[in-house]
């Protein structure tokens, strides 16, 4: 589990496939120090295993699976990736539970300086509308990020602040670049509790997104004091 704050911007040094297997050696000295054989690190937002260590230098490794599901794939040696090390009991939860499991691949849309800020307009899936609510979470390449008030169908808009953009690589992204995106585990919980207690989860495709609309119309309503 992780937080969504990037401890350090590490680089790919290199991409080695064998069989289904794909082991990645990034450059990362500040993880690497306190990483040991087995750790997850999380890797542009994807939680990967640590199965070597050599000075400054990881190796993680993906499956097919994780290649198909996110922009791991489409990576190359040179690349500048976000990485996190796995929380430690005591550690600050200073963003918001990142699993490192990612819901899908979106697509800078857009990207808008206004003085200082950087605005950030992200294309979803449709798979996701049910969990890009208003003032929310959300994690982009591994980033614990708030959504905007309104976010629109098929697009969200975030703010970020001149230290995000020192301490991440979204200053580098351009439009129509891949980016991981993992939902808020808690909105996620939050929506199927509501479903299940109105019984309606009967006959529910599971590829059916959830909206608040979609709620209030099988007849949730928030209860008085709660």
């Amino acid at each position: 589990m992780f937080t969504g704050l990037v401890r350090e911007i590490g680089t790919v040094k290199s991409l080695r496939r064998g069989g289904d297997i794909t082991h990645l050696t990034l450059r990362a000295p500040l993880c690497a120090a306190d990483l040991a054989l087995g750790d997850s690190l999380a890797t542009d937002g994807v939680c990967l295993t640590v199965t070597g260590l050599a000075g400054d230098f990881v190796t993680v490794d993906a499956v097919s699976e994780t290649l198909r599901v996110t922009t791991v794939g489409g990576w190359r040696a040179g690349r500048r990736v976000h990485l996190e090390p796995a929380l430690r009991a005591g550690d600050r939860l200073g963003g918001h539970l990142v699993l490192g499991h990612v819901d899908g691949v979106g697509t800078i849309a857009q990207t808008r300086r206004l003085g200082e800020q950087l605005w950030l307009t992200v294309a979803y899936p449709h798979d996701l509308s049910g969990w890009m609510l208003p003032k929310g979470s959300v994690a982009v390449n591994g980033v614990s990020l708030t959504l905007d008030a309104k976010p629109s169908r098929g697009e969200f808009t975030v703010n970020l602040i001149p230290h995000t953009l020192a301490e991440t690589r979204f200053g580098e992204l351009r439009r129509g670049e891949r980016v991981n995106l993992e939902a808020d585990v808690l909105a996620k919980g939050a929506g199927r509790e509501a479903l299940a207690r109105t019984g309606a989860t009967a006959g529910v495709k599971q590829s059916d997104s959830l909206t608040l609309d979609r709620i209030l119309t099988r007849g949730w309503r928030r209860r008085r004091g709660r």
